[in-house]
């Protein structure tokens, strides 16, 4: 992760905004007022996507239940990709 400041990044934009899609890796802007983040769009859907599935109780039960399995040394029962995404 880059750190530049605001006057870099409105000297330098379009060169900021390639350089994060090419080496997928995030640009901190940061100012006096503070600071925000650029990066790649696939990555920032990836983490929307995560928080959704975390915030969903069924999800998360379901997540934390297959660490506590793979924990415990056993395997987790599979399902098909039509069980997995029912509600999608």
């Amino acid at each position: 992760m880059r750190t530049i400041t605001l006057d870099q990044a409105s000297s330098d934009l379009k060169a900021i905004i390639l350089r994060t899609i090419r080496d997928q890796d995030e640009t901190v802007i940061s100012s006096k007022e503070g600071a925000v983040v650029v990066l790649e769009e696939r990555e920032w859907l990836n983490i929307k996507e995560t928080l959704r599935l975390l915030s969903d109780k069924e999800s998360l039960a379901a997540l934390l239940e297959s660490h506590a399995i793979r924990d415990r040394g056993e395997k987790p029962e599979g399902v098909t990709p039509e069980e997995a995404f029912k509600d999608v």
